[in-house]
């Protein structure tokens, strides 16, 4: 193969549409933008949303709350769903997303302190709450925020 036989993907190089050359090219005189009318204008047409003049589906339906743009999405696991570990296991993000316990990781993973842990874990993850922390710690575990 030298550069000389290089030629584009079959399909790919399709020549453009001439839109209002003639009307033997089937596409001529009006362009395919009909007679007059606010569509047939240059820069013509209405904006999304637009409903003639009726109130626009935006404006009716109620607006309630607020969006926070910055807020994180934290996924939340209590600590009896740690029991599936063996003892001294080093309990990661990863891990968790290894196991199933976790499928989307977002914006971090927090350990609540629901139920009882009979194991004895090192957890190393986003956040912790303070039971979490206490019931890691009473089994002889740590618990280390990443």
């Amino acid at each position: 193969m030298n550069l000389s036989n290089l030629k584009p993907a079959a399909g790919s190089k399709e020549k453009a549409f001439r839109r209002g050359r003639g009307h033997g090219s089937g596409n001529g005189k009006t362009a395919g933008k009909g007679h007059k009318g606010q569509k047939a204008r240059s820069g013509g047409g209405v904006r999304p949303g637009f409903e003639g003049g009726q109130m626009p589906l935006y404006r009716r339906i109620p607006k309630r709350g607020f969006n926070n743009r910055n807020t994180k999405e934290i996924i939340v696991i209590n600590v009896d769903r740690l029991n599936i570990f063996d003892d001294g296991t080093e309990v990661t993000v990863e891990v968790l997303q290894q196991t199933g316990i976790v499928n989307h990781p977002k914006d971090g993973v927090k350990i609540l302190g629901n139920g009882e842990l009979t194991k004895k874990l090192t957890v190393k993850v986003n956040s912790f709450s303070k039971t979490a922390i206490e019931k890691i710690e009473a089994v002889g575990g740590k618990a280390e925020v990443i």
